[in-house]
């Protein structure tokens, strides 16, 4: 691998971490000597990315930092467009149209034979028939505004039960969309299929905690890996 592409995916691997990473892990990932790792953090510092961090700390990359257009590997590019094609085939109607223009975006800055392996690339996003996706469009509000919602929920014996819920992750699975929401009837964490979700009447009542905060605790409970 050259310098030049090795400093590219160090900016990568920063990219990659929301909060400071160690020189020992960063050049561990990269498969090069942490005095190495140094010499190239100090050249793109030089250079001016907006690396911030110490040895025997950790370092991150502040946001807002761009990059002028990169050359995609060909694994890079089967992943953009296969991810843009399960949006577009899982996300409700607005969130579809934003993975289709979010991957032409892509596609107007990059080379015209990086052009052709997006076109050409063979990776399908079968569609799959979800009753609950009508759905997703008032649920991602509700989790981006943090408002409540009062739901009509049938379990999976066809018992129905009205909640008030505070909505804070979607889980998108081959088959079936989860909610996973704080429930005050059951004072606990909650998980609803979307397809079984009768009715939906959005609340202008924000909940009391932050959304941040309550998935911190569930991830904790359920032992789910931040994806940061």
């Amino acid at each position: 691998m050259s310098r030049a592409a090795r400093l590219l995916d160090l900016i990568q691997c920063l990219r990659r971490h929301r909060r400071p990473v160690t020189a020992a892990a960063l050049a561990d990932e990269l498969e090069v000597s942490v005095r190495t790792l140094y010499r190239d953090i100090q050249t793109l510092i030089a250079q001016g990315a907006p690396i911030q961090g110490e040895a025997g700390i950790g370092y991150v990359l502040r946001p807002g930092f761009l990059l002028p257009p990169l050359m995609f590997g060909d694994d890079e590019i089967e992943a953009l467009v296969l991810g843009a094609r399960m949006v577009m085939r899982d996300g409700d109607p607005a969130l579809a149209r934003a993975a289709q223009d979010a991957l032409a975006k892509i596609v107007g800055v990059l080379p015209v034979d990086l052009r052709e392996r997006v076109d050409a690339t063979g990776l399908i996003a079968a569609p799959v028939a979800d009753p609950g996706l009508a759905l997703l469009g008032a649920l991602r509000m509700a989790i981006r505004n943090e408002h409540k919602l009062q739901i009509r929920y049938r379990d999976g014996a066809g018992q129905g039960s009205l909640r008030i819920v505070w909505p804070l992750a979607l889980a998108f699975f081959d088959r079936v969309r989860v909610l996973v929401a704080w429930c005050e009837l059951r004072q606990d964490f909650r998980s609803f299929r979307t397809d079984r979700i009768a009715e939906l009447s959005a609340l202008d009542e924000r909940y009391p905690q932050r959304r941040r905060v309550l998935l911190k605790r569930w991830r904790e409970r359920e032992k789910v890996a931040d994806p940061s």
